[in-house]
């Protein structure tokens, strides 16, 4: 590491600290026995999304986020639990370890965390995402939806 004092290469580690992401070091020169910081992160590969029609573009959690946002517009769902899912998505999409993403993938995640969130809040993302063709076809999925809570009530204790 140069030291930004007087440009020698070597310095020596005093103390290091993880920042939840980031690494803060403290160092010294070893040649004019300055003490300066560094912040360490992880570089990531950029991440592409593969769209419908063959388009790739970065990845941007903002999009995820805007999406989750809208879907549970005036449901009684806090911020921080909507960002701990972009935030799991986000990880979950580095875990694949691919450089590239369709967009199917990630809104099947979103659809797949909203679904065990918030029924209305389902229905509102899948109408946009998977653009249902008529009224009939979402009105199918809504009718999974009561059968499965139905049946997930049913085989909890105590009913």
């Amino acid at each position: 590491m140069k030291c930004p004092y007087c440009g020698f290469h070597e310095s020596r580690v005093t103390d290091s600290r993880d920042q939840g992401g980031t690494i803060h070091r403290r160092r010294r020169c070893e040649h004019c026995f300055q003490r300066f910081s560094t912040v360490e992160s992880v570089v990531l590969p950029e991440l592409m999304v593969v769209k419908r029609d063959g388009r790739r573009e970065p990845f941007k959690r903002e999009k995820i986020s805007q999406g989750l946002q809208h879907a549970c517009q005036k449901r009684p769902i806090p911020v921080g639990q909507l960002e701990a899912i972009v935030e799991e998505i986000e990880n979950e999409l580095y875990k694949l370890g691919q450089a590239e993403v369709e967009t199917r993938v990630i809104g099947e995640m979103v659809m797949e965390r909203l679904r065990k969130l918030d029924d209305i809040a389902f229905i509102r993302f899948a109408s946009v995402y998977r653009s249902y063709p008529d009224i009939k076809a979402m009105r199918q999925e809504m009718d999974r939806i009561i059968e499965h809570e139905q049946t997930t009530n049913a085989t909890k204790p105590g009913r």
